[in-house]
């Protein structure tokens, strides 16, 4: 390679042009995963851009490149992704945070006043995206986070670091919470058919299919927990679902049909149906 091709510009012009075809992101890519390499943030890389990095951490950044090429998402290459302004550590034994699943911290956000201290569990926290966000934002809500994966705990429990206002708790859906009583109920729970074609694309295989795929025509696990919140919702507290754009008309039934009242459905950036909330009045 030439000398010129071996300098940061160089480098990155080159990941450039490999990483077309794999990700729509191309130019962004190749920085984060030089910057990740380098153990800089991505201004050096414009401040320096003639810096020759050593050859092993070429070496190391090519091998990303390659790994990235054939549809590894950037976040399981790193170790990091961003989410509501928190960087959070994952691995491929979770599922990374998307940013149209924000929408639902800035609904429960929304749903209080900062002065109520109430409490709230967040159901297949994976890790621990929606749980530690509403925890940061409000220190004195009481948050449980529960998820039927024990590596996904543990990465939920390396994201918590300081946070002393959240709890995890191994099991399915509601088991670990017993008889608990809540204000808030909120989840992300896989709402993927298993036939749908979005499951082909290089980076959903390489996440884990446990917290994408659903029976029922992805509906199984957002129906199971609508149907068994009402055992532990306060009356007048508040259910949460991130769901398929194609799922809003369903959930909204199904809510209806169990006493649910204040039912509305919210539009991520895309325009597309991506959370529904709802209130539960009855004792």
């Amino acid at each position: 390679m030439p000398p010129s091709e071996k300098n940061i510009d160089g480098l990155l012009r080159e990941a450039t042009r490999h990483l077309q075809a794999a990700t729509d992101s191309p130019r962004l890519d190749a920085e984060l995963l030089l910057a990740y390499v380098l153990r800089r943030d991505r201004v050096y890389l414009y401040t320096y851009p003639e810096s020759l990095p050593p050859a092993d951490q070429r070496d190391c950044f090519h091998a990303l490149l390659q790994r990235r090429r054939q549809g590894e998402p950037l976040a399981y290459l790193t170790g990091f992704k961003e989410f509501w302004s928190l960087s959070l550590s994952i691995t491929p034994q979770v599922l990374i945070p998307r940013p149209e699943t924000e929408l639902l911290v800035e609904l429960a956000l929304a749903c209080f006043t900062q002065q109520q201290s109430i409490n709230v569990a967040d159901l297949g926290t994976g890790s621990g995206a929606i749980a530690l966000a509403l925890a940061h934002e409000r220190p004195h809500w009481r948050i449980t986070a529960t998820d039927i994966s024990t590596p996904a705990l543990e990465v939920a429990r390396s994201n918590a670091q300081m946070l002393e206002n959240v709890q995890f708790l191994a099991g399915h859906w509601f088991v670990p919470l017993n008889t608990k009583r809540l204000h808030l109920i909120i989840s992300n729970p896989p709402y993927i058919d298993s036939h749908d074609p979005h499951l082909q694309q290089p980076e959903l295989r390489h996440e884990p299919q446990q917290a994408l795929v659903s029976p029922a025509h992805g509906l199984k696990d957002i129906m199971h927990i609508i149907d068994n919140t009402p055992q532990h919702l306060l009356a007048g507290g508040f259910l949460i679902l991130e769901h398929g754009f194609d799922q809003g008309s369903t959930v909204r039934k199904r809510l209806r049909d169990k006493g649910f009242s204040a039912i509305s459905t919210h539009h991520d950036l895309a325009g597309h149906e991506r959370a529904t909330l709802a209130r539960w009045d009855a004792e």
